[in-house]
């Protein structure tokens, strides 16, 4: 245990994030007490207040050895349980325009686990902390501020079942509270200015469903999942995966487009998809439940780094700064990296500054968030502003797609980059670009 910055730390939400956040406080606080709404103890499945837990979510290769630096062994314990896991190269089909990438081994770990599964086992470790307290079925009131609210004192907080408020007295609030945060209106509540947004609309809706295995029609095999991702030329896309005991597959649409809850309604759409291998899996297989949809309508980018002030004694962590659209699989990965940088601020042997902890934030975020909204603006119907960055983006990286189709070396940088390893610009070193060059020649 090192030198501890302060005696109290409260985390606002259970979700991966807060786990995480919860997990370094500990080394640097002598209490820490996350607070969620959910029941936590013995679950396993989806839970109640996260409607998005029942869907297909993707760890990327970058937040994989996160968790695994962070929680070591934490692969294999997955493994153990049945979880499959492979290369992300080899283990995964990747469909662009209805042609799938060349194959190619990356070293890097995909591990399909559901959601659920991933955040009770990290929720367990979380547990086995001495100085870590879950506060479970509490529901987040507001905060607290010292006089002159310069300071953010505590948390207000009432038990979900109506008993009486109580306040927990903390050093240090982080928020990992989700895309439902308060924070923004607290801090207005204050007496701060606005928190500054961006905001892409997109309107998309995925519809998912957990299938029997085995499948009458498998295009897995021994691999993780095939993913089919929509293009401006066909917005529709979808992906399968093999879980523990299960496949699962989701679909969705963008715009308004939104895939049906029925079953007839859910086959007859899989028809719509450039990858036919999804239908075909789909058309005899047995639901084990039915299908479910799940509205997203925007990317939102809180940028608190952008605050002219700040309260001391609050972060903000996870979907509660930025969520993007799902499809990316970014979510967990980018809460992950988010983690190092609080690692970072604590390791400083002070309480993280909250304007400097959110310039670094904003800094492991711009990436991401570039992919996202950079493939989203892509699409012509998706309103937004196209800088020459980003056109230049939604040119190249199709063509880059397409040469990977015939070229290895172009999907194994393709997947570091996609999988928050390499940076974006790694795809534009003179090496890359000459190959995709030649395949354009060739084609």
């Amino acid at each position: 245990m090192g030198t501890y910055v302060g005696d109290r730390a409260v985390v606002l939400g259970a979700s991966v994030a807060g786990l995480l956040a919860a997990g370094l406080l500990a080394e640097t606080y002598r209490d820490v007490t996350v607070v969620d709404r959910d029941v936590l103890t013995g679950e396993d499945g989806p839970r109640r207040t996260v409607p998005q837990g029942r869907h297909i979510h993707g760890l990327l290769a970058r937040g994989q050895q996160v968790l695994e630096e962070l929680f070591p062994g934490i692969t294999k314990e997955l493994s153990a349980l049945g979880v499959p896991v492979c290369d992300f190269g080899t283990g995964l089909s990747w469909y662009f325009k209805g042609r799938m990438i060349q194959k190619a081994e990356t070293g890097l770990i995909c591990v399909s686990a559901e959601r659920p599964l991933l955040e009770a086992r990290i929720r367990e470790r979380i547990r086995a902390l001495s100085n870590v307290r879950l506060l479970e079925r509490t529901d987040i009131v507001g905060l607290t501020a010292s006089e002159d609210r310069g300071r953010i004192t505590g948390v207000r907080v009432q038990p979900a079942d109506g008993g009486p408020e109580e306040v927990l007295a903390a050093d240090l609030v982080v928020d990992a509270s989700g895309r439902s945060s308060r924070t923004p209106r607290w801090l207005t509540e204050f007496g701060y200015p606005q928190v500054p947004q961006d905001r892409v609309r997109i309107d998309l809706t995925y519809t998912s469903v957990e299938l029997r295995a085995p499948l009458p029609v498998d295009p897995i095999g021994d691999g993780a999942g095939l993913v089919c991702v929509a293009s401006p030329a066909d917005p529709h896309g979808a992906t399968l995966v093999r879980l523990r005991d299960r496949y699962a597959l989701s679909m969705y649409g963008l715009l308004g487009d939104r895939p049906p809850t029925d079953r007839e309604g859910f086959v007859a759409y899989a028809r719509r998809l450039p990858v036919p291998e999804i239908h075909a899996a789909l058309e005899h297989a047995e639901m084990l439940t039915e299908p479910v949809s799940m509205h997203f309508p925007a990317n939102i980018r809180h940028r608190y780094e952008r605050m002219s002030r700040l309260p001391d004694g609050l972060l903000v962590m996870g979907d509660a700064a930025c969520v993007f659209n799902p499809i990316y699989a970014q979510g967990m990965t980018v809460a992950a990296i988010e983690a190092l940088v609080l690692r970072t601020h604590l390791e400083k042997g002070r309480p993280p500054r909250p304007q400097e902890f959110f310039r670094d934030l904003s800094g492991v975020i711009d990436a991401p968030w570039d992919m996202a909204v950079g493939g989203d603006l892509g699409f012509p119907g998706i309103k937004g502003r196209r800088t020459l960055k980003v056109r230049m983006g939604n040119f190249y990286v199709p063509r880059l797609q397409s040469a990977a189709a015939h070229d290895g070396a172009l999907s194994d940088a393709f997947l570091r980059a996609a999988g928050l390893v390499d940076p974006p610009q790694a795809l534009m070193r003179p090496a890359v670009i000459s190959r995709v060059l030649r395949q354009m020649r060739a084609s």
